[in-house]
């Protein structure tokens, strides 16, 4: 294979085009009973839509729904982070302020892989404990908060390379409270892909400026189409070029690094794409997470529906348990699983298919429109909530499937 043909394969695989054909594929060969691991109960579906609905009424009763990001868990506990964080950048320009916002939600994003359920974080501030996303969320802001992600002492607001080079693993459990008592799953894939991040910043400083910070993507972007527009693709798109070189697996095209790809033998494609599953979760999260600092920037962010839904196991969750999905083999929710193995690879991609799907059916059930309502609002209305709602009716909050992860895919 020669460098450009593994250089296209993987331009080609980082699209969400590519995602959503091949999730598409994998759905319709379930839905013709050829799935050797799940069947699709379409019966199931308004079962599915009633829980997201219910979910979304209550959280939202107004249907004043905002994006799903991390600044959702960034306001746990009804406290309003951002007003201090806003009086702290108070001194800085639009631009500054949405550079520092974006350093944080990069680096919270990147921490935010499942916690585990045995820990939990004590917020001095507000006296508050947080476990989960909102856990990791509030002790990643309050870490930001505290310079850790910093070089300069002086400069405690903002991520930059030097800084996340120079994180242990010791500091990285002091920050979050991690102990014997209190184990955080996968801490040591967490700092290790943070390392990767500072090498990555550091590597393009014409992306990142000479400091190798996460903000540098606010200027790199604008120029590109003006002051005021981005698309979230381009977004995304920009994430995925700069930054493929930071994941833990191993997959690779040539010497492309893929992140969250994954083999799948039934999913079709041109050329080396054939066998490629692609998702691109956390950089999709991420994306989601960007919405809000380019926006209180100024800078509108349109076509948000080309971004796909997130397929972790609070979307894949609300499926399996509301019978849209089963297991052909029931006995598979006994079994440990890796995030490469076929099963879970399929699970990801139908769920990002099903999610497509259930998305106008939750709109017309709530009388909404998707300019009003579109997927980023209804994963946050929504789908994730209802999904973890029923995991903690259900099995104390634990997902339906066992997958074993580094920290940086679940």
């Amino acid at each position: 294979m020669s460098a450009a043909q593994a250089d296209g394969a993987a331009a080609l695989l980082r699209t969400t085009t590519a995602v959503r054909d091949r999730a598409g594929f994998l759905l319709g060969r379930a839905r013709a009973g050829e799935s050797p691991w799940f069947v699709v109960d379409d019966d199931s579906t308004p079962v599915a839509v009633a829980e997201v609905v219910a979910v979304t009424r209550h959280r939202y009763p107004d249907l004043n729904i905002p994006f799903h990001s991390r600044w959702r868990h960034f306001e746990a506990g009804g406290v309003d982070r951002k007003a201090e964080l806003d009086a702290r950048l108070a001194a800085l320009d639009p631009a500054g302020r949405a550079r520092a916002m974006i350093d944080l939600a990069v680096v919270s994003v990147l921490l935010d892989a499942g916690a585990g359920p045995d820990w939990h974080y004590d917020e001095a501030a507000s006296g508050l404990r947080f476990d989960r996303s909102e856990g990791l969320g509030v002790a990643s802001w309050n870490a930001f908060a505290d310079g850790v992600f910093s070089s300069d002492p002086g400069a405690p607001l903002r991520v930059d390379a030097e800084g996340l080079r120079a994180l242990t693993p010791a500091r990285l459990a002091e920050t979050f409270q991690i102990a014997p008592d209190n184990p955080l799953v996968g801490v040591d894939g967490r700092v290790e892909l943070l390392h990767r991040l500072g090498s990555a910043l550091a590597a393009q400083p014409e992306v990142f400026g000479p400091l190798g910070r996460p903000g540098g993507l606010f200027d790199r972007l604008l120029p590109q189409h003006g002051p005021e527009t981005v698309t979230a693709h381009d977004i995304l798109s920009q994430l995925l070029a700069s930054l493929s070189g930071i994941w833990l697996a191993d997959n690779a095209i040539g010497d492309q690094r893929l992140g969250d790809c994954w083999p799948h033998p039934a999913v079709p494609g041109p050329g080396l794409t054939a066998g490629w599953m692609p998702f691109h979760k956390l950089s999709q999260w991420l994306t989601y997470s960007l919405l809000e600092p380019f926006g209180w920037a100024g800078v509108q962010v349109s076509g948000l529906d080309a971004l796909t839904a997130l397929p972790e196991y609070r979307n894949g969750g609300l499926l399996l348990d509301t019978g849209v999905l089963r297991l052909r083999d029931p006995g598979w929710l006994d079994t440990a699983w890796a995030v490469g193995d076929e099963l879970v690879v399929e699970w990801r991609a139908l769920t990002v298919a099903l999610l497509d799907e259930l998305a106008p059916l939750v709109r017309a059930e709530l009388g909404v429109d998707a300019d009003r309502m579109p997927l980023a609002c209804v994963l946050e209305g929504g789908t994730w909530a209802a999904g973890r709602a029923l995991a903690q009716r259900q099995r104390s909050g634990l997902p339906p499937l066992t997958v074993v992860s580094d920290g940086t895919v679940f």
